[in-house]
């Protein structure tokens, strides 16, 4: 595979009109810095065939490409790292809002619009798109779809894949697959639009998309409970769903960990209780016009303490303050960033599983080294974020040789409790090793057949997913 910035490949990209401009340090890091690439090229279309005509000079030179949407992505998927230099490809100029049709429930968007700009757009429409997370006001969509992204709102919308009609692509050949159709039946063949989501790339370049929106609720209620333990949590769960059913759109685990970062990182987040419980969780109803969702959730409640599952609770009274509890859990990767992690880890288990998962983990890794552990996420679709911090005075510096071994211990108690090492975040480039260690043999045949069958030259992001031999 040829370099991207062979000054040949550079001449030909400008002689078909192509926008190009030199890749910034950004373009090169991710978030946590664990990783650098080495790009020194950006293409930026501006439309699909522009995408179009970059893949099929791409192809023609064999050189290496990778889409690039707002660089949140964690697990490396975005900086190349062991391959000759790839060009990559840029959609900050394919941001539109193509059109939206509320009374479908439908929004088509092109790759490159930030999410939060798409969810202001359903609100203009008085509609809801749910996909939300901490990084939605740099996340874009396309990168959202390519590694099918969950966040909060899981328990009740699903993850980016249940939220997408129709996508339009660019396959590694340089056709355009259109495939923005607004149905929710369309059983015509194989289904590559759920191949596309989720293949981070590999499989060909999202341009486009058409999203499923919603009704905004009428009445939304939102409250920090606090419980005995993560088992509680789950009984309350149970209770919830029974009392509120679908009007559940998030029920987040969050421990007295994640309380006492933010209060020595981030002061001015405020936090909701004076004394921090040991758990807590945070719960979000939102309600049709003839159900008021503060009594539903203050009624079930009184429930869940009358059972011995809740001990307190502070309900949001304002808009305002719904907004500053959300701040708290949207901070806390932030905070944990600023403390600074020995390893980090995004793992998903049964919800029956959570409870002794987390009791295990903890004796595993407290045998293994001193540390702190900050155990949190949606507790509501079972994907838990479970992080592991230096003592406190201490660097993660030296504790980072033992990183390997605390992942390890992490990833194989939850594989043998029927979960997954990567519930929302990907594979990309860092979990290549994993995802040939724990995958089951026949899917991983499965897997490199369709990327040989698709992209025999292996210019689709090389390296991510399947590794550089796929």
């Amino acid at each position: 595979m040829l370099n991207a910035a062979d000054t040949a490949f550079a001449e030909r990209l400008n002689a078909a009109g192509i926008r190009t401009r030199p890749a910034t340090p950004a373009e090169n890091e991710e978030p946590r810095d664990l990783y650098r690439g080495q790009s020194e090229i950006v293409a930026v279309p501006a439309t699909t065939e522009e995408a179009a005509l970059i893949v099929r000079l791409c192809s023609e030179a064999r050189v290496g490409l990778i889409p690039y949407g707002g660089g949140t992505g964690l697990v490396a998927g975005q900086v190349a790292l062991n391959t000759p230099a790839p060009l990559i490809v840029s959609f900050e100029r394919m941001t539109a809002i193509r059109a939206i049709h509320p009374n479908e429930n439908t929004l088509v968007a092109e790759a490159g619009a930030v999410l939060a700009d798409i969810q202001a757009a359903a609100e203009d429409a008085n509609r809801l798109f749910p996909l939300s997370y901490g990084s939605q006001g740099s996340a874009r969509i396309g990168g959202g779809l390519s590694v099918n992204s969950g966040g909060l709102n899981v328990l009740r919308y699903g993850t980016a894949r249940d939220l997408c009609l129709g996508i339009e692509a660019v396959l590694p050949n340089g056709e355009i697959l259109h495939g923005l159709k607004r149905l929710r039946k369309d059983n015509t063949g194989y289904d590559l639009r759920n191949l596309l989501i989720g293949a981070e790339g590999t499989l060909g370049l999202i341009t486009a998309a058409s999203l499923k929106l919603f009704p905004r609720p009428a009445h939304v209620a939102t409250a920090f409970i606090s419980v005995p333990d993560p088992a509680s949590a789950l009984d309350m769960l149970s209770l919830f769903r029974e009392h509120a059913g679908e009007a559940i759109s998030a029920f987040e685990l969050i421990s007295s960990m994640s309380f006492a970062f933010l209060a020595a990182t981030m002061p001015q987040v405020r936090l909701p209780f004076d004394e921090a419980p040991e758990w807590c969780i945070l719960v979000e109803i939102g309600t049709g016009p003839s159900v008021d969702a503060e009594t539903l959730l203050a009624e079930t409640f009184e429930v869940a303490a009358d059972r011995g599952l809740a001990l307190d609770a502070r309900l949001a009274q304002s808009g305002q303050q719904r907004a500053e509890f959300w701040n708290v859990r949207e901070s806390i990767p932030e905070a944990n960033r600023k403390i600074g992690a020995v390893a980090s880890h995004d793992v998903a288990l049964p919800l029956g599983e959570i409870a002794g998962y987390i009791d295990e983990a903890r004796e595993a890794i407290n045998a293994l080294l001193p540390c702190r552990i900050n155990a949190f996420g949606h507790l509501g679709d079972g994907n838990l974020h479970y992080n592991v911090f230096p003592p406190e005075g201490q660097s993660r510096d030296a504790l980072r040789p033992r990183a390997p071994e605390v992942t390890r211990i992490i990833h194989d108690l939850a594989i043998a409790r029927g979960g997954t090492f990567s519930a929302e975040h990907g594979i990309g480039r860092a979990k290549v090793r994993e995802l040939e260690r724990y995958g089951d043999p026949a899917r991983l045949a499965a897997m490199r057949a369709i990327k040989q069958a698709l992209d025999p030259l292996g210019i689709m992001n090389p390296g991510a997913v399947l590794g550089n031999n796929s």
